[in-house]
């Protein structure tokens, strides 16, 4: 379990294919903090660290991105070289400063506009019909890992939705959402609230 507050940007350094795709993230962390089996989400999908190394404040972890995993999030997330937003597993007791995310990318999205807003910087993501009945005005969701509140909504034809959002200096600076670009895809994950308020909903149709 996550808030979508992400502690740190890492960068895929090496890739190697071995059935599933083995990664080794170069990050800031204390390697002597990172365990063998803990999860780490990178860019909004929780994976396993299967080795650690490094020193404090130049380690590094291995993980393994199964093909399901690779076929169900942004196709240039894992390419050598991309940075990724890192947020270790919650532990009992710590902050929840953003909302409950899971680590399981519900979708594809991708940025239509970027604009500045003031200090700001608002995005337009355009997310499939599929996830539209989940995205509402004031509701969270989950961009690439990190935890960002809905402006503004519009539904499109074909079913798809486009939302607004906010990106204030600080979230721009210490994640990559001060780098995304028009065309740009991006991982998506839908409240949990919103995805149980839907179901209940469905069965009382």
């Amino acid at each position: 379990m996550f808030t979508g507050i992400v502690t740190a940007i890492g960068a895929i350094e090496h890739r190697e294919e071995r059935g599933d795709l083995r990664l080794r993230i170069a990050c800031p962390f204390d390697p002597d903090t990172i365990a063998v089996g803990a999860s780490i989400a990178c860019s909004g999908v929780c994976l396993t660290v299967v080795e650690r190394g490094g020193s404090a404040g130049q380690a590094w972890f291995a993980v393994d991105v199964s093909a399901e995993t690779l076929s169900r999030t942004a196709k240039d997330a894992w390419a050598q070289g991309a940075e990724l937003n890192l947020e270790p597993s919650l532990k009992l007791g710590d902050e929840l400063g953003g909302h409950i995310v899971s680590g399981h990318v519900d979708a594809v999205g991708t940025v239509v506009s970027r604009a500045p807003e003031g200090d700001s910087v608002r995005l337009t993501v355009e997310a499939p019909a599929a996830l539209a009945p989940f995205i509402a005005p004031k509701g969270s969701i989950a961009v690439d890992g990190v935890s960002l509140t809905v402006n503004e909504v519009a539904d499109q034809p074909g079913g798809a939705v486009r939302f607004g959002l906010n990106v204030i200096p600080h979230t721009a600076a210490v994640t990559t959402l001060g780098g995304l670009a028009e065309g740009d895809e991006v991982n998506l994950e839908i409240d949990t609230v919103a995805r149980y308020l839907q179901r209940l909903e469905s069965l009382r149709a």
